[in-house]
This record gives C-alpha cells, structure tokens and sequence, in this order.
C-alpha cells in the first residue's frame, strides 16, 4: 500500500467571546475599592498607660471584644469593631455648709419631737384625761296642745347635769347646743352660755324648752296622741358641745355628744318617769 499522506482534521473555529454586563462584574475580591490589608495574627502586648487616681475607667463591652476566630465570609474577614477606652474624670463632691446646716436642723427637728412625744405621753398616763359626763337630773312636761290637726305647741322644763370626773384637769364647755325630738322629729332647741369647771365638780343647768306651732306629720300626731292616753311620753334630748381641757399652759379641746332617752307622765303632772342618758366623743 502506497503511503498516503494524512490530511490534517479540520478543528471547528473558536466562538468570540460575549461581552455580556455580567462579564465586567466584579468579585468581591477584585472590588477596585476595597482593599484588605493583611493583619498579624499574633497579639502584640498593648502598653500599660498609668491611670490618675481621679479618673474613672469605663471597662469595654462584651460585645466590643473581639472572638478568639474573627467569621469570614467568601474568604473576606470581616472587619474588627473599634475597642477604644474611654477616661472620664472624676468629680469632686463636696458638702456645701449649706447642706450642713439643713441636716443639723433636720436632726434638732427630730429630737425635739421625740422629746415632745415622750412628754405628751408621760403627761397622758400621770393625768389619764377623763370625758366629762352628760345627763338630765330633773325633767317636767308642762303643757301640750294641738292648734290645728298638723301643728302643736308644747312647753318642757329640763335640769341638765355637767359632771368633770378629772381629778387634776379643768374643763370649759362652750357652743352648747340641746334639742327635744320626737319619732326622730326635731320639735325644739335651746343654747346654754359657755361656762368653766374645775377638777371633780358638778354643774347643773336649767333650761327651757318651748315648741311653738311645730309642724308634725299625721302618723307622728297620732302617736303622740296615744302616748298621751296611755300617760307615758317618750322623747329624747341630744345635746353637742366642745370640751376644752386646761393644764397650765397646755390646752387641747375636741366635741361630745350626749344623748338622753326620756319617758315622761302627760300634763299637767308631766313628772320624769325614767331616763337613759350617754356621753361619747363626736
């Protein structure tokens, strides 16, 4: 066989290349605009400043501090936050006199007031202050009347009885004030003048109590009416009054209330039959 000579193989043509938007991207390595700058990996010891003793140091954040493996991604080690220290100085605070002379008033305050307190109650257990006592002695229903089916008149004469049960206290009582109810009606009052009373004493007060043309409801009437059949009346006197108590140059003073249940016989008798009488603070 005749040797013929081999034809070279025909290689197909190279294809250009695109030139396609995505070709010119750039990777974040090649990024013109960010360069990374190697860092050593070995600590290198940071210089010990000395620290005035009138400065405080504010310590670095956990966040702050930088993990023994810094992440990365893509190749790309993230960047380091910035640990810095930061001194501020320490104030001088001083006490001002002013402020001295505030806590030594405060201080004086209390101590006189602790003083006032053991005082009071030293006073309080050596004179044990008794409520003065409120009742009616002596008591006289002179007249009742009916002028007309809703109105009537009537006329009582009362002996009241102020009692100071102190030993060593004197009492005064003023803006005494009494009123005659009945069926929880009020159908007449009268004051009493201010008066003083020593230590242990009884003052008896007579006074006069006059209803004139007093409005009452018919069922009110009508029970007074059988009240007056039956010759047992029933009526209370309340009474209200300050007490102010003296000792030497101290005074304190607060209010009483009495209250007195009264049964009386019909006029013209109109004797006491029978009384209930309280006294207690307002």
């Amino acid at each position: 066989m005749s040797n013929l000579p081999t034809t070279p193989q025909s290689q197909p043509p190279e294809t250009p290349p695109w030139d396609t938007p995505s070709s010119r991207w750039f990777s974040p390595i090649s990024t013109p605009w960010r360069t990374t700058t190697p860092r050593s990996r070995q600590s290198t010891p940071t210089p010990t400043t000395p620290v005035a003793l009138t400065e405080v140091i504010v310590s670095k954040s956990p966040l702050s501090q930088k993990s023994p493996a810094t992440p990365s991604h893509d190749g790309i080690e993230s960047e380091p936050l910035n640990d810095k220290m930061v001194l501020f100085p320490r104030g001088t605070n001083r006490t001002t006199p002013l402020i001295w002379c505030g806590a030594a008033l405060c201080f004086i305050f209390s101590i006189l007031l602790i003083i006032f307190g053991i005082a009071t109650l030293v006073l309080f257990l050596a004179l044990r202050p008794r409520t003065p006592v409120f009742d009616i002695s002596n008591a006289k229903l002179n007249t009742i009347y009916f002028e007309s089916p809703v109105y009537f008149n009537g006329d009582m004469l009362l002996l009241l009885n102020f009692t100071n049960p102190n030993k060593k206290l004197d009492v005064r009582f003023d803006h005494l004030s009494v009123e005659l109810w009945f069926s929880d009606k009020k159908i007449a009052t009268q004051g009493v003048l201010p008066f003083k009373q020593g230590n242990g004493k009884t003052r008896l007060e007579p006074i006069r109590l006059i209803s004139n043309l007093v409005f009452l409801p018919v069922n009110h009437l009508v029970e007074l009416k059988r009240q007056i059949m039956t010759n047992q009346i029933n009526y209370e006197i309340r009474s209200l009054f300050r007490v102010r108590a003296v000792l030497g140059i101290i005074h304190y003073s607060y209010w009483l209330h009495g209250s007195c249940q009264l049964q009386l016989a019909s006029p013209p008798t109109g004797g006491l039959i029978s009384r209930n009488c309280t006294t207690k603070k307002w």
